[in-house]
């Protein structure tokens, strides 16, 4: 009889070590669900709007395409017009960020109406003018003394934007080498005054008059057209200033804009299309 229990007392103390073997011991939570991860941040996209001189068409063009690939998100809203239009547009209270002139007196204008800091606009490049001719010449015009002939048609920029003032300017020096009555000679041949110097070359490209003053980066999106070279002691030189605005609503992306401009980078970009560099 205690043979029988005793065996029967076994056999139920392995039973129950068999039963707790195979129950699972519970695994902490942490260890078995993945880990929630933080959400990335999202970069909010921003736009930045620069006014720029219509002689920098080409150049900022190329120059936003890298500005935007330095700075992902970021949108560069190009505005070009004369100097003085542009200048009148943000006088006028167009949103602006940065704004980049063909000539001082449009910048100096705006430092003076306080839409531009005292001792922030810095010169970034410098252009200088040139005759240019259609692809066949009409005229057979060789020389600068040829614009005061009689019957020719010359396309100017209007004497408010920049390029058509040092086109006068540079006419008025030209008086010392070619007789005083050189400039009115010349004025006298003018059949259109533009508003900037697109237009002005695009006149020629279509063979509407037979020369015009420009600037010398404009060669470089006009390579057909024929040109008569004026020496530098003829030579009006432009000094281009930019800025960020006062009033920019992106005040640190107008900062870096400029920066990049006068970056190394920026520079080269700006030698590539026919200006000349500060730097």
């Amino acid at each position: 009889m205690k043979r029988i229990l005793v065996i029967t007392l076994l056999m139920s103390v392995f039973l129950t070590a068999c039963g707790a073997a195979v129950i699972p011991a519970p695994v902490p939570a942490s260890a078995t669900e993945a880990p929630t991860l933080a959400p990335k941040a999202v970069t909010e996209p921003r736009t930045l709007t620069v006014f720029a001189a219509s002689s920098l068409t080409g150049a900022f063009t190329e120059i936003r395409a890298a500005f935007e690939t330095a700075n992902p998100g970021v949108n560069v809203t190009l505005n070009f017009a004369g100097s003085q239009a542009l200048r009148t547009q943000i006088e006028e209270g167009a949103p602006a960020d940065v704004f980049a002139s063909a000539s001082e007196k449009e910048m100096d204008t705006l430092v003076v109406g306080n839409f531009v800091a005292q001792d922030v606009p810095q010169f970034f490049l410098t252009n200088k003018l040139v005759v240019i001719l259609p692809a066949s010449n009409p005229a057979a015009l060789e020389k600068l003394e040829d614009l005061s002939e009689t019957g020719i048609k010359l396309v100017l920029a209007a004497e408010e934007v920049p390029v058509g003032k040092y086109a006068r300017q540079a006419l008025e020096l030209m008086n010392g080498s070619f007789g005083s009555d050189f400039k009115g000679k010349v004025l006298a041949n003018v059949v259109s005054n533009e508003d900037n110097v697109k237009q002005v070359v695009a006149k020629i490209q279509l063979g509407e008059a037979d020369a015009a003053i420009v600037y010398f980066s404009d060669l470089m999106a006009a390579p057909d057209l024929n040109t008569i070279e004026i020496p530098m002691d003829l030579n009006i030189i432009a000094n281009y200033p930019i800025a960020p605005l006062t009033n920019s609503a992106n005040a640190d992306l107008a900062a870096q804009f400029t920066a990049y401009v006068l970056s190394t980078e920026g520079q080269d970009i700006l030698y590539k299309w026919g200006f000349t560099p500060i730097k």
